[in-house]
């Protein structure tokens, strides 16, 4: 678009090539089989559940429950695909206007929930606003705000109403809060009855223990969906999910400690998955809560990260550093130039210094919930910062409820993301003012007026400046320790198998209950 008019055509072409993002690099698998069939039952362990678990997609953070319904009740308008393509789902075609303010997505027709009901323009309408009504709570509120307007024209079709340009808006959509639920007479949604138009049933919810699927009978994807059941077990403790795995309890697993992937690669019947994405590590500290209000003190504590040790010890090879900004190297506008922040306490001392905050004590909560080896890793950084002069205390939090009683809530933490396929949407959800997921409480202008220019901006190598600062913004002036990206590791028994793999997230995009079939 740089020395076009931006035709209709051209804007076309343009934005297809756009949705052709750079593929996140998959490890080869053997888990290909020649031909899917159906049948059996696909047992998975995971980490992530917890007891205060709903089957409210607005609630959705990850565990098998956002497994089991975005990836096995639910379908939505549209999905990344394996080579991360924004690809219509219950979508037929999308396309949009020549500025990208106006966008129109043609539906399916002939789809059905599980309880029969056809499919309609106003299933999507009243997902939508459900997500982005005045008192939502929904994880992806804010990806949403810059729809001005969702109408239909008649039953297959929506137009959907930008306040401004954004040729990314279909990736958007994909992301897993908004699994389109059934429209009640009311135009209101209710996600307690867990109605959707996937390929499988939910039979039964026990919150931070077990979700229990079966497959539905006219599923209208006829090459998904494969298997008669699905069970979903909650194992946060990663040395209990691998002896699950290793003795036959379970199928899949997903988030292998890297400290023992070899011996998964030696196990008999067991191949070790291992996919390049975006998945990253972080230590969110709240900016309006001192001592992290202060710049000086973000900086001495991003400084006293000895990330090439945590590499090392932690990823044992399967990652690499990072650079307290969430866009990784695999991404469009990935800011290749920037110097790498190293493990520096001198000037550590320096920034405490300024910000007379020499001596620093602080707490920092972990647990294996967090990521596996998070306990590990808060210790090392306490270890590293003692050299800096800051004292850490280290609190072991419980894994039950680590997400709601911890993330969020306590100054000092670790959590990780799975990364988003675009900036804008990793920017938009998690470093945007007021965004609900906005874990370190940050809100810088500049970064802030940016994140709306960039986002409307079609001149590719302007959205690349723009990007490329806002990482800057993240790494000089951010509440975010981002210390590692890691490669997703999952784990499966030669029960089950599987095509290409998806980089967007851990097993498979989330989407193992459909994609996977049995051996």
């Amino acid at each position: 678009m740089l020395d076009m008019k931006l035709n209709r055509r051209g804007f076309m072409m343009t934005t297809a090539s756009i949705a052709a993002l750079p593929m996140l690099g998959a490890a080869p698998t053997n888990g290909f089989a020649a031909s899917p069939k159906r049948g059996g039952l696909l047992r998975i362990g995971q980490l992530g559940g917890a007891t205060s678990d709903t089957l409210d997609p607005a609630t959705f953070a990850a565990g098998p429950v956002a497994c089991a319904m975005y990836g096995g009740v639910y379908n939505s308008l549209v999905e990344i695909d394996a080579d991360n393509n924004v690809v219509p789902e219950l979508a037929e075609s999308f396309e949009p206007s020549a500025d990208a303010k106006t966008w129109v997505f043609k539906l399916r027709k002939g789809i059905t929930f599980s309880d029969g009901k056809p499919f309609s323009a106003q299933d999507v309408i009243a997902t939508f606003n459900y997500h982005k009504g005045d008192d939502s709570k929904s994880g992806g509120k804010e990806l949403l705000s810059e729809i001005e307007t969702i109408r239909a024209d008649g039953t297959d079709t929506l137009l959907f109403q930008l306040k401004g340009g954004n040729a990314d808006f279909p990736f958007v959509l994909a992301d897993y809060h908004f699994s389109i639920m059934q429209a009640q007479e009311d135009g209101k949604v209710d996600w307690r009855s867990a109605i959707g138009t996937g390929g499988y049933i939910l039979e039964s919810f026990e919150p931070g223990i077990r979700i229990r699927l079966k497959r539905r009978d006219g599923y209208w994807k006829t090459d998904r969906a494969w298997f008669d059941e699905v069970e979903l077990l909650t194992i946060n403790d990663p040395v209990a999910r691998q002896n699950a795995l290793m003795s036959g309890e379970v199928d899949a697993i997903d988030r292998i400690d890297p400290k023992t992937a070899h011996m998964m690669q030696r196990a008999p019947n067991i191949t070790l998955e291992e996919v390049v994405g975006l998945q990253h590590y972080t230590m969110p500290m709240f900016c309006d809560v001192k001592p992290f209000s202060d710049i000086n003190v973000r900086l001495a504590l991003k400084y006293a990260v000895d990330r090439e040790e945590m590499v090392e010890k932690l990823l044992r090879g399967h990652g690499s550093v990072g650079n307290d900004h969430p866009i990784g190297a695999a991404s469009r506008f990935y800011a290749n130039g920037l110097p790498q922040r190293s493990y520096d306490p001198d000037k550590a001392r320096f920034h405490l210094k300024k910000a007379n905050a020499e001596g620093l004590s602080i707490e920092l909560s972990a647990a294996e919930a967090a990521f596996t080896g998070a306990v590990d890793a808060a210790v090392l950084f306490q270890q590293s910062a003692a050299k800096a002069g800051i004292q850490v205390s280290v609190k072991r939090e419980p894994d039950d409820g680590y997400w709601s009683n911890v993330w969020l809530t306590k100054p000092f933490c670790f959590s990780y993301w799975g990364g988003r396929v675009t900036e804008d949407w990793m920017f938009t959800q998690v470093y945007a003012r007021g965004a609900k997921w906005n874990e370190s409480h940050w809100n810088n202008d500049r970064f802030n007026s940016l994140l709306i220019e960039a986002r409307s901006e079609l001149d590719v190598a302007k959205r690349r400046e723009m990007y490329t600062e806002m990482q800057v913004l993240c790494s000089e002036d951010g509440g975010s320790i981002i210390p590692m990206f890691a490669n997703f590791l999952d784990a499966r028994n030669d029960k089950v198998a599987h095509g290409k793999l998806a980089s967007n997230l851990f097993f498979d995009g989330w989407k193992i209950v459909e994609r996977w079939w049995p051996a």
